[in-house]
């Protein structure tokens, strides 16, 4: 759901005697965002050579040359979620990919690998331990993979996202976030944001997303409702995702307040200053840029995996910065007696926003990028 906004590579070059830092983490947005956001960060400095690594599978193939970085590709190591006899094929797929990764090693000569999980850090973590490079891994979810846990038994460093990550030694930093999101001042963007989606200025506003495909659990539940919303007073903006074109809002009467839909977010930042509460899922890198932005939010966890959407809402609704609802409890009624009451409450929805926003951490690629940079100019 994220655009690809803010950063570039001014300065990734670098010169010599500078670091070279290779960054491993493709595959997904939830590991390509972050990797981006360090290279950023590197970037802003003088003197850091930054590479990434990623397949030719994942989305880093579009993201990362778009930013501006070298991309080298290595063949992808997937990890299966469970015993099946694709595991007996994991072995000589990363014996492969170790191999190719140390060439690529040794030809950057690099300083430090920094990984993000998936399918590109396994093998990136190997082979810098036969390198004898040094490992800085960063864990985005509070329940990390196996990946990362394989990694961290490695790393000089490990960094994570939230507070208690069952990583040993993990240092919290936060999430690398873009500058579009990490500096946005939703305040004082909220005029021109409002206007650019069609909405009223001055109307609580609701924004619903789940996720760049959509969530049709949360589709249901917001368009259900789109009557009790309007007739409060409350305008909405709901991305639905670009597949699911049979997402309508029922007639309303005139004059009542808009619900604007949309089937893709392309300026998360706009989305962000527009609203007052979001209503959406709880994946690690929505949670980092709504409590980085001050953002309170009804997380709605994904209700498959492992849990760890939950686990990655919890720490903001702990502290006060937000509602957290099971994907089975959300309906037309739970949105009118727990989302419209607060939404329509200015002093109410100040105190969340001031909680989401302690709970967050706008400067975690620059955390990372000190953490980094130390690593490399040590060895």
């Amino acid at each position: 759901m994220t655009g690809d906004l803010g950063g570039g590579a001014a300065g990734a070059t670098g010169g010599a005697g500078a670091p070279s830092v290779v960054l491993a983490g493709g595959g997904t947005g939830g590991h390509i965002e972050p990797m981006l956001a360090l290279a950023d960060a590197l970037a802003r400095r003088p003197g850091p050579r930054v590479t990434c690594l990623g397949t030719a599978r994942g989305l880093e193939t579009r993201l990362v040359p778009a930013r501006g970085y070298d991309l080298r590709l290595i063949p992808p190591v997937p990890l299966p979620r469970r015993p099946t006899p694709d595991l007996l094929r994991v072995p000589g797929r990363v014996l492969r990919a170790v191999a190719e990764t140390r060439a690529l090693l040794r030809e950057l000569d690099a300083d430090v690998v920094v990984g993000f999980g998936g399918y590109v850090a396994l093998p990136a973590y190997l082979a810098a331990r036969r390198e004898r490079v040094p490992v800085v891994v960063h864990e985005q979810n509070a329940l990390p993979g196996l990946a990362n846990r394989i990694g961290a038994r490695l790393a000089a460093r490990v960094a994570v996202t939230t507070p208690g990550t069952p990583l040993r030694g993990g240092v919290h930093v936060g999430m690398p976030l873009r500058t579009a999101i990490s500096r946005l001042d939703r305040a004082a963007a909220r005029a021109e944001a409002r206007a650019a989606f069609g909405l009223d200025a001055d109307r609580p506003t609701l924004l619903v997303f789940g996720g760049s495909q959509g969530a049709a659990s949360l589709n249901r539940a917001a368009t259900g409702t789109a009557g009790a919303l309007t007739a409060a007073g409350v305008q909405v903006l709901h991305a639905r995702g670009p597949k699911n074109s049979d997402v309508t809002v029922p007639r309303r009467p005139a004059g009542a307040a808009p619900y604007v839909v949309v089937d893709y977010l392309d300026r998360m930042d706009l989305a962000y200053a527009a609203a007052d509460l979001a209503l959406c899922r709880a994946g690690a890198v929505t949670v980092a840029e709504l409590s980085a932005v001050g953002l309170p939010a009804a997380f709605v966890p994904l209700p498959i995996g492992n849990g760890e959407q939950r686990r990655n809402a919890l720490p903001v609704v702990a502290a006060g910065g937000g509602l957290l609802v099971d994907d089975a409890d959300l309906s037309p009624s739970w949105i009118e007696e727990n989302v419209v009451p607060l939404v329509t409450d200015p002093a109410a929805l100040a105190g969340y926003a001031a909680h989401a926003a302690a709970a967050g951490v706008p400067d975690a690629d620059e955390r990372l990028a000190d953490l980094v940079l130390e690593v490399a100019r040590a060895r």
